[in-house]
């Protein structure tokens, strides 16, 4: 039986969709606010690729600690100079939200430009492009299949040992359970949150560099994005890590694995409303489990599965 492309598919946006809502989680609960901005960080990933593979001559791979340091400093100019001046200003949420959207309005404006100077200044593609065909293979598939899943795997066990057993985890986990308490103990607030924003956005372009390995890279493609991050992160609680990756396995692969279902089933037309499931995924939750899934008491569902 022929391997099918479309476990390939699910296995790689489900990884990268985790490895987003992992990001958008750590910048959400330290402020609160939700980064509209978060999958444009992305794209910059992605056009750090192309610039690596095209321009440079190198293997894509290379592009990802670039791309981690470079939307890094991006997410780090979003909550330094346009989130804290509001935060002490005491602007609502909902200002600092639509701040985070203004924000993103300009990194897609830069995006456009950047593509349009790599045009003219190397005559490369530099929109609708995908770097595919520079991947390296493994037991005869693409890298980027094995490769996305173990980035995921890495960064879930590097978390967690930070957040259990380094101090800075310590002061990470007092700072965004009660940031008040934490600052009378003397914990670091300020560098706290600088360093969660810088990991938020760093993980965004990680997956943005693998992403353009696979799909196709656009400056206009963070706001494709945007639902299936959001869902992600709100099915898996936005307030846990742990909640981020199951969010954005389950998500991932359903959004993947369920089109290709429902097409097989009911028509080919199908795909094109792809986009509602996790907008689907969003009001389900809201409804039947505001918290998401690390809300939800696994111990006492299974001591009532139990007893039936």
């Amino acid at each position: 039986m022929a391997y099918d492309p479309i476990f390939s598919d699910a296995i790689i946006f489900a990884s990268l969709l985790t490895l987003l809502s992992i990001g958008l989680t750590l910048t959400y609960i330290t402020t609160r606010v939700p980064n509209f901005a978060h999958a444009s960080f992305a794209t910059i990933g992605m056009y750090v690729a192309l610039v690596v593979t095209h321009v440079w001559g190198l293997v894509p791979y290379v592009a990802v600690p670039i791309a981690f340091v470079i939307s890094g400093m991006v997410s780090l100019a979003l909550y330094t100079f346009i989130l804290k001046p509001l935060i002490r200003k005491g602007a609502t949420q909902a200002i600092q939200m639509i701040a985070t959207l203004a924000f993103d309005l300009v990194v897609i404006a830069m995006l456009n430009i950047s593509a349009d100077y790599i045009v003219r200044t190397t005559q490369i593609s530099s929109r609708e492009f995908t770097l595919r065909s520079y991947d390296l293979e493994f037991a005869g598939l693409p890298a980027i299949v094995i490769v996305a899943p173990l980035t995921i795997a890495i960064l879930a066990v590097t978390l967690h040992t930070m957040l259990r057993k380094t101090r800075f985890g310590i002061a990470m986990r007092a700072a965004t359970e009660n940031s008040d308490l934490a600052e009378t103990v003397g914990v670091n607030i300020k560098m706290v949150y600088s360093v969660s924003w810088i990991l938020g956005g760093g993980f965004a372009g990680i997956a943005g560099a693998m992403i353009s390995l696979w799909f196709e890279g656009d400056p206009n493609f963070g706001p494709l994005l945007i639902p299936s991050i959001f869902a992600a992160s709100i099915v898996g609680g936005f307030l846990s890590i742990y909640g981020a990756i199951a969010g954005g396995i389950l998500v991932g692969l359903t959004e993947v694995l369920g089109t290709r279902f429902l097409a097989g089933e009911f028509g080919a037309w199908l795909i094109a409303y792809r986009p509602l499931i996790p907008l689907i995924f969003i009001v389900i939750t809201l409804f039947l489990a505001p918290k998401g899934l690390a809300g939800i008491r696994w111990s006492r569902l299974w001591r009532h599965g139990a007893r039936v």
